[in-house]
């Protein structure tokens, strides 16, 4: 199982950046699939995800800013960042979660079985 996040960078606050998660080694269509991150001396958090149907859940802190879609023949998951700021910069983990319905996932960690080894994202000011 691996899965394999790519596309951060450095970007000047305003600018935008995507993310792309790669799957492989499991079957990508049945798990929900959610990105977090995790900002020097911060917890890490959730960002956005989407289930199996495509529905979507996104944080509020990113809400309107970023967002999260998913090629199922692709085995891939995107996040599409627009509208940077600083506050958004930290290390980016995409995350597959086994228990997740067809129609609903959620951001609790606890619930993902696989994570990427992230892609950092760094946003000047």
């Amino acid at each position: 199982v691996q899965l394999q996040a790519s596309g951060g960078g450095l970007v000047q606050a305003g600018g935008s950046l995507r993310l792309s998660c790669a799957a492989s080694g499991f079957t990508f269509y049945y798990y929900g699939i959610g990105w977090f991150r995790q900002a020097p001396g911060k917890e890490r958090e959730g960002v956005s995800c989407i289930s199996r149907s495509g529905n979507i859940y996104t944080a509020d802190s990113v809400k309107g800013r970023f967002t999260i879609s998913r090629d199922n023949a692709k085995n891939t998951v995107y996040l599409q960042m627009n509208s940077l700021k600083p506050e958004d910069t930290g290390v980016y983990y995409c995350a597959a979660n086994p228990r997740a319905s067809y129609y609903y996932t959620d951001l609790r960690p606890d619930e993902y079985d696989y994570w990427g080894q992230g892609t950092l994202v760094t946003v000047s000011s």
